[in-house]
């Protein structure tokens, strides 16, 4: 959860190869789905919700709105 999209992406490039972060340690900075919320707690609930799901569940939802895995260019 971010407040700013952008930043965040830029934060897990910085630290791509870095063994310290889950998303330096897994090269994570590609983003290829993303949801809004106007309140903070509801957008952590959602991302609890998420984190429960199985990877089957997780790819249907991200092919349902990006299909072709796009990468999203926020910086």
């Amino acid at each position: 959860m971010t407040n700013n999209l952008e930043v965040r992406l830029q934060q897990h490039y910085e630290n791509r190869g870095q063994w310290k972060t889950f998303a330096g340690r897994y090269y994570c900075f590609n983003l290829i789905y993303y949801e809004t919320y106007s309140k903070p707690m509801d957008a952590i609930d959602r991302e609890k919700q998420i984190k429960r799901w199985s990877r089957k569940k997780k790819i249907k939802l991200i092919e349902t709105e990006n299909p072709k895995w796009d990468f999203y260019k926020v910086f």
